[in-house]
């Protein structure tokens, strides 16, 4: 997170765990209070579960993290 930036959270989601792929997807990570991980992708205007293997996604160098302002035109 920059500095200045300040987290915000829906639910467990925390809007930093939101991530874009160089193909377009879009993907955020949500932690359960076991700190279980699982993975959901936006198609359309829903977010729908998605495979496990794509949080290793969100440090290849060709994904980016979405800034507070793309994340707010997201649905939740």
């Amino acid at each position: 997170m920059r500095s200045g930036e300040k987290e915000r959270s829906v639910g467990t989601v925390s809007e930093t765990n939101i991530y874009k792929t160089e193909q377009g997807t879009i993907f955020r990570l949500k932690e359960d209070d076991e700190g279980r991980i699982s993975v959901e992708l936006l198609q359309t205007s829903l977010w729908v579960q998605g495979p496990i293997g794509m949080a290793g996604l969100r440090v290849a160098p060709t994904t980016t993290r979405l800034t507070s302002r793309q994340i707010q035109s997201l649905p939740q």
